[in-house]
């Protein structure tokens, strides 16, 4: 069965007290998440916020050992069966699910983020940063440091500015794909996030 990923390239994931049946908490796993957790005994989840990898329970130590875990029958959310450590919230509830509604709501914030293929690509540079597989082109990228990547993505804009020039549609839209990648291989090996640069950007729109 494959898995089917949002448009940010996340599997929704529901996190469950096997012994009670409470629901704990519902968050997010990207393909290098959802194998560290099934590989595993402890559940890993995606974080948005800081765009990395998150070890549920690393710094609190109440962490959630995966006892078992399904897919829902479109294969595009996960619930978790698993014997919490302590408290799932970080507010320090059993789970993160303890503000009651008994009213509509007052007000709605709408959550922002780059463009979901982007965080995805960058999820996956990360996965490469992290475990090194041999004979990828990220890795050897990321190995040959910052001035490598640097100088990269200098080739990549010249190309680019170059076929647009040109009046090349189709091979600018390849350039431009390869100075996207190169530019968020540059962000990884310079320790920045795209997130860092949507804030900017926003900043900016004013």
């Amino acid at each position: 069965m494959k898995v089917k990923l949002n448009e940010k390239g996340l599997l929704p994931a529901i996190a469950q007290d096997i012994n009670t049946g409470e629901v704990l908490m519902l968050g997010y796993m990207n393909p290098g998440s959802l194998k560290r957790t099934v590989e595993g005994e402890q559940v890993w989840f995606y974080s948005r916020s800081r765009e990395d990898l998150w070890h549920k329970g690393e710094v609190s130590g109440n962490y959630l050992n995966l006892r078992e875990a399904y897919l829902d029958c479109d294969a595009d959310t996960i619930l978790l069966k698993v014997e919490p450590d302590g408290p799932a919230c970080h507010t320090g509830d059993v789970s993160c699910f303890h503000n009651k509604m008994e009213d509509q709501p007052e007000d709605y914030e709408v959550t922002e983020s780059g463009s979901g293929v982007l965080d995805e690509l960058f999820a996956v540079i990360q996965d490469r940063q992290r475990d090194q597989p041999e004979g990828s082109y990220t890795v050897q990228l990321l190995q040959e440091g910052v001035s490598r990547v640097a100088q990269k993505v200098i080739e990549e804009a010249g190309e680019t500015a170059l076929a647009a020039v040109q009046n090349d549609q189709e091979g600018f839209v390849g350039e431009v794909a390869d100075l996207l990648y190169h530019t968020l291989v540059l962000l990884a090996a310079s320790g920045s996030r795209p997130q860092e640069v949507w804030d900017a950007l926003r900043e900016r729109r004013g």
